[in-house]
């Protein structure tokens, strides 16, 4: 307990509840908040979204939050503190909405590149993803926010997410996926989510074994335990299991039927009082309960931190130079006569993966409008050469102007309106402030449009229920999508239907447009409803030979490829590594074109580069957050140092990954690669190694020596700049009995900054865990010479050393 007093005031408060009161307390009374109770002065505990955003309990056009760069990236810093910035800033977002516990981070593991929310996560190794975790917790927590780490334990992937059930052994669980939950823990995160998944035949909000044993027996976990949402499906065994709450309320099985299991003796009453003490531990922590003082007072709370600023540096220092042929980056902007921008991603930035991740940012600066406004002095041309999006992107831009959402009752008066900058709406939880949901019958998006060019545009309607659009007054599209009885959350907001209607429009016409949807009764906390549109655009071939002609007469040709929303997000996994469309062909005729191509990878995770040989410079830019052209244009152009490295390797070809299927069988996915998985499972080449990372000067590793339970390297700034380098140290055992072990393993890393011919010494901690294996129940050290590496990359080793253990 952080405060005195907390102990008891929980006991003296848990001594006036009756049993219904108790219980009603263990399930949401809507889908973000647990209820209120004012006899003993409980605020509800308000929960949001995360990991990049706080989208809050109203996700609403009205309601932006900031869209920091995704998990992936912060975790290609290696740089916790560039991670507890992140904590901070979401912390801040969070107590001006009056979030009380945000859902992240998600610390589970890169296993396969295949995985849907691979970019929600981390990284393939579980100190990194430990460490980055810990930094973010750690920003987070400080202004008072509950951060609520996830998925807990082995969510690694989305095919048959709410039912398979992962076979994976108890030596990989301890020495990879638990990992992180171990270290979060023990540096006191305030609650933890239990994932839809079975983990060796039980379901993980029952696991009794890893919730009831590991967590709060084992580790001594002291946090509130709560589903992922609807993950609960059980009265008596989630209720025993060690489950503390049920999220969402129109999900939970608890209620009445939690209330007579525990009047027939299925479930104790000490395990709801259990319950009950943890929520109020919680609520005490964050200041939703007036008995005892918040953890982090309101004063002592940051207030001003500029979290545009933020995001922006977040960016820049997450960005990898995988390839850096004739040291063509950083551009020089003064010998730039005319630079030549490619790809719908220039244009329409990929700032974010889908599902829970998504939220809807203030502003977003794409990668042509960072680039133009960094360049006032050189012609910056776009075109876009190949666009990989299957659907239309939210109309948005000039040619709607303004574009305006309203939800209207059923006697069509207007009980909402507000301006939005794209023609894209979402609540997901409460409607806007003011609105009966009783009351709200349609959700309209409306604009007037005023083509540029004259011909065949292409409009597109996606929603949620009876969706009608009209163009000047006419119906042009009519049609129900989805069921009333469908489930809002995997099909609308995880697999959309898109359904287009060619329009003819001339150019400088305006010309009204209305796309509005009936609400389904009971699904008001589900509206969801993009007005997209497409101009008239020429065939593919034409697309790429315009391509080819606006580089040939560039300096320099930078190329944005990526995913797309279609192909990574949340709720399905990756079919295919390779980038979807003809984006490898606009690559490669750009490149044949101009030797001087840049190409920059929009994606949240590994892709597939045919290309990659012929191009001169490769920066990895992840999902990059509302400030991706910005910090884009301060890489490029060298005002900042790409100071990422991978937190995962990328392969040369699929058939050299070492573990790729994500595919149950009879619904089971069996983890047969055991602690093999990432580099520690690498036979071939790859074409980036983890740990990899270019920049903008030159490093000299001068000596390491192993003292006193730790590493000592020293590293010099060889360069004519100041630079970063991250120091990594691995570990690998020549001489011993025991487990098979991966032929090193990251023990350490630290970032280091130096100026041109400056000298810094640094010191790597090497705990006794570094040396041990799980064996037959326990943490075993395994007696032998171990070498230790300072590295640049893992396959990079530019120092020495051994240690006899």
């Amino acid at each position: 307990m952080e405060q005195t007093g907390h102990r008891a005031a929980i006991e003296s408060a848990l001594a006036t509840l009756d049993l219904e009161t108790k219980v009603r307390l263990l399930t949401g009374q809507d889908y973000w908040r647990l209820p209120a109770i004012p006899e003993i002065g409980l605020a509800s505990l308000t929960m949001s979204d995360g990991p990049i955003g706080v989208r809050g309990v109203v996700w609403a056009p009205d309601n932006p939050s900031v869209a920091l760069p995704s998990p992936t990236a912060l975790a290609a810093t290696w740089d916790p503190e560039v991670s507890r910035l992140a904590g901070r800033v979401l912390g801040q977002e969070c107590r001006s909405r009056g979030i009380h516990i945000l859902l992240a981070p998600t610390v589970n593991l890169h296993r396969s590149p295949l995985a849907g929310r691979h970019f929600e996560c981390y990284s393939e190794d579980p100190l990194l993803t430990a460490e980055i975790g810990l930094g973010y917790v750690a920003g987070l927590q400080s202004q008072g926010v509950g951060a609520q780490v996830k998925h807990y334990v082995a969510n690694d992937s989305e095919t048959e997410r709410f039912t398979v059930d992962v076979r994976v052994s108890q030596r990989a669980l301890r020495e990879l996926y638990l990992v992180p939950f171990e270290r979060i823990v023990a540096a006191g995160v305030w609650s933890l989510m239990a994932a839809y998944n079975g983990v060796n035949g039980s379901t993980m909000t029952e696991h009794d074994e890893l919730i009831n044993g590991l967590l709060k027996g084992e580790w001594q976990f002291d946090g509130a335990v709560v589903s992922d949402w609807t993950a609960a499906r059980t009265t008596v065994p989630a209720a025993t299991g060690g489950l503390d709450v049920a999220m969402p309320a129109f999900a939970a099985p608890w209620g009445d039927k939690l209330v007579a299991a525990v009047r027939a003796g299925d479930v104790s009453e000490e395990q709801i009082d259990d319950k009950v003490r943890r929520i109020l531990l919680l609520a005490g922590r964050v200041g939703a309960w007036d008995r005892v003082p918040p953890v982090v007072p309101a004063s002592a709370a940051t207030t001003e931190l500029d979290v545009d600023a933020a995001a922006r540096e977040i960016a820049s220092r997450s960005f990898v130079l995988a390839r850096n042929e004739g040291g063509v980056l950083p551009l020089d902007a003064g010998a730039l006569r005319k630079v030549a921008v490619f790809g719908a991603l220039a244009d329409d930035a990929r700032i974010l993966g889908g599902g829970s991740a998504r939220v809807l940012p203030r502003h977003i600066v794409s990668p042509l409008a960072g680039l133009t406004a960094a360049l006032p002095g050189t012609e910056v041309v776009y075109a876009v050469g190949a666009d990989p999006r299957p659907e239309l992107a939210a109309a948005t831009g000039l040619e709607w102007t303004p574009i305006t959402t309203t939800l209207r009752d059923a006697a069509g008066e207007a009980l909402y309106e507000s301006t939005i900058d794209a023609a894209d709406v979402r609540w997901m939880g409460d409607l806007p402030a003011g609105v009966d949901p009783a009351s709200a019958a349609t959700v309209e998006i409306s604009a007037t449009f005023t083509p540029s060019v004259t011909g065949t545009h292409l409009l597109a309607a996606n929603g949620f229920g009876n969706l009608v659009l009209r163009v000047g007054g006419e119906t042009v599209f009519e049609e129900q999508v989805y069921a009333p009885g469908d489930d809002p959350v995997t099909t609308a907001f995880l697999t959309p239907v898109e359904n287009r209607v060619p329009v003819e429009a001339v150019a400088g016409k305006p010309v009204d447009v209305v796309l509005s949807h009936q609400i389904y009764p009971g699904r008001h906390g589900f509206v969801t409803l993009t007005l997209g549109h497409g101009r008239p655009v020429a065939d593919d071939e034409t697309l790429l030979d315009e391509a080819a002609r606006v580089a040939a007469e560039a300096d320099v040709a930078v190329v944005v490829v990526g995913t797309t929303e279609e192909v990574e997000s949340e709720g399905f996994d990756r079919t295919s590594l390779d980038l979807p469309g003809r984006q490898d062909e606009l690559v490669a005729r750009v490149a044949a074109a101009n030797p001087r191509t840049v190409v920059v990878v929009n994606a949240g995770s590994p892709v597939l580069m045919p290309w990659v040989d012929d191009v001169a410079a490769v920066l990895l830019t992840w999902f990059p957050g509302q400030e991706a052209g910005a910090a884009l244009a301060d890489v490029l152009l060298g005002a900042a140092e790409p100071g990422g490295r991978l937190p995962t390797t990328w392969p040369r070809a699929t058939a050299d990954l070492p573990v790729l299927s994500t595919t149950p069988t009879d619904g089971t996915l069996t983890y047969d690669e055991d602690v093999l998985i990432g580099y520690r499972g690498w036979t071939a080449e790859p074409l980036f190694p983890f740990g990899h990372g270019l920049g903008y000067t030159t490093w000299a590793y001068e000596s390491l020596t192993v003292e006193s339970g730790a590493a000592v390297v020293t590293v010099r700034n060889t360069g004519a700049r100041a630079g970063r380098e991250v120091v990594q140290v691995y570990v690998g055992a020549t001489t011993g009995d025991g487990p098979v072990r991966p032929a090193r393993w990251l023990a350490g890393f630290v970032n280091v900054t130096a100026a041109p011919g400056e000298a810094v010494t640094v010191r790597v901690p090497l705990p006794e865990r570094t040396f041990q294996v799980w064996v037959d129940g326990a943490w075993r050290t395994v007696p032998g010479t171990y070498r230790v590496e300072a590295s640049a990359a893992v396959n990079d080793p530019k120092l020495t050393a051994t240690v006899d253990v």
